[in-house]
């Protein structure tokens, strides 16, 4: 029937293009580190829980009780980084529904489903080397209050480099979707007031 030549040149055939399409469509002119400092911004969170407290919910009460129970860190990133609070929630929405214990099979994990240095995408290469080797870890990106305002100032980022939410959604979401990413969560944004 089939053989042993056969198959492995397939193997190999196929292994070849999926190589070609990481390199494609990884290449570091689209990747957007969400600060070239590491851990900015966490610093300035002394005294986290009484300003948690003396921060009102104001995400919109449409969005699931899996995201209303982030509002506290949603809010306080929003305000940190001068984001609509309701637009953090869209992108958790999402991409993880609320669950800190989001792992996808891209290997993107917690809340805002950011790409880790390490895990799955350690391998994942660019032309200048490991594409996410200034990311930070699985277990830092699995603590929420980390993911949130790290997937904040990449969100942030992202519009200071595009100057508009379409193609900074864009950029944020998988790399293969084009604007489908970006017009899903600005769709979840406006029917979620």
């Amino acid at each position: 029937m089939f053989s042993i030549q056969k198959i492995f040149m397939g193997v190999l055939m196929g292994c070849l293009i999926l190589i070609f399409a990481a390199t494609r469509l990884l290449s570091p002119s689209e990747i957007v580190l969400a600060s070239p400092e590491k851990n900015i911004g966490l610093s300035s969170k002394i005294n986290q829980t009484s300003i948690e407290r003396s921060l009102s919910c104001t995400i919109s009460s449409k969005y699931p009780e899996k995201i209303q129970q982030w509002c506290n860190l949603i809010v306080m990133n929003a305000d940190m980084y001068s984001l609509e609070p309701n637009l953090i929630a869209a992108v958790m929405l999402q991409e993880s529904g609320g669950n800190k214990d989001a792992y996808s099979s891209s290997g993107a994990v917690g809340l805002m489903q950011i790409m880790p240095k390490d895990g799955i995408a350690e391998k994942f290469m660019c032309i200048n080397g490991p594409c996410f080797s200034n990311r930070p870890t699985m277990e830092e990106l699995f603590d929420p209050d980390f993911n949130i305002e790290f997937g904040s100032r990449m969100l942030i980022n992202l519009y200071e480099k595009y100057g508009n939410w379409h193609d900074a959604l864009k950029a944020y979401g998988p790399m293969d979707v084009g604007y489908q990413y970006a017009d899903i969560v600005l769709s979840i944004f406006e029917n979620y007031q």
